[in-house]
C-alpha cells in the first residue's frame, strides 16, 4: 500500500486526484500508477484502470487470476467492473469513498446477482494516510 500511496501522491504533483494503484503477482509488482485522467484527457484513465491495462499487457492475459491489487481509494463502480472482469484475486484499498465508491458503499457491486466474479476486499489499509493525502488535495484548491 506504501506504494500505492506514492503513486498518489505523484498523481496530486501532477494535477490529477490523488489515487494510486500496485498490480501484484505472487511477489512481484506488474503494474503501478497514478490517476491520469486530465493528463490523457481520458475519463477511463483511473489508477486501476490503467494498472489492469499494463498488468494485461506484461502478464500476455485478459484475466489477471492470482494478481492482487492495492488503491488508496475505494474504486467506483467503473473500475469495480474492470477488477471483476479481469478475475483480480483480492483487492486491498485504503479510504473508503461513500459518494463515489461501489464496494462496500454505493452500489455495492460485487454483491450483485449480475457480477460474474468478486475479488476478496479487504479495506481500510492505511486508511488514515490516504485519507488525508485526498484531504490535502482538495484543501489546497479551495
Amino acid at each position: 500500500m506504501q506504494m500505492a500511496l506514492a503513486e498518489a501522491r505523484l498523481a496530486a504533483a501532477r494535477g490529477e486526484v490523488p489515487v494510486g494503484a500496485v498490480l501484484v503477482y505472487g511477489s512481484n509488482v506488474v503494474a503501478r500508477d497514478g490517476n491520469r485522467t486530465r493528463e490523457r484527457t481520458d475519463p477511463t484513465a483511473h489508477a486501476e484502470m490503467l494498472v489492469i491495462r499494463s498488468g494485461a499487457a506484461a502478464l500476455g492475459a485478459e484475466r489477471l487470476l492470482n494478481c492482487d491489487l492495492y488503491v488508496t481509494l475505494e474504486p467506483c463502480a467503473m473500475c469495480a467492473a474492470a477488477l471483476s472482469f479481469a478475475r483480480i484475486r483480492r483487492l486491498y484499498y485504503g479510504a473508503a469513498d461513500p459518494k463515489g465508491g461501489a464496494v462496500e458503499s454505493g452500489p455495492r457491486f460485487y454483491q450483485q446477482p449480475t457480477c460474474h466474479h468478486a475479488p476478496e476486499v479487504y479495506g481500510g489499509i492505511a486508511e488514515r494516510q490516504a485519507a488525508e493525502v485526498l484531504r490535502a488535495f482538495f484543501r489546497d484548491r479551495r
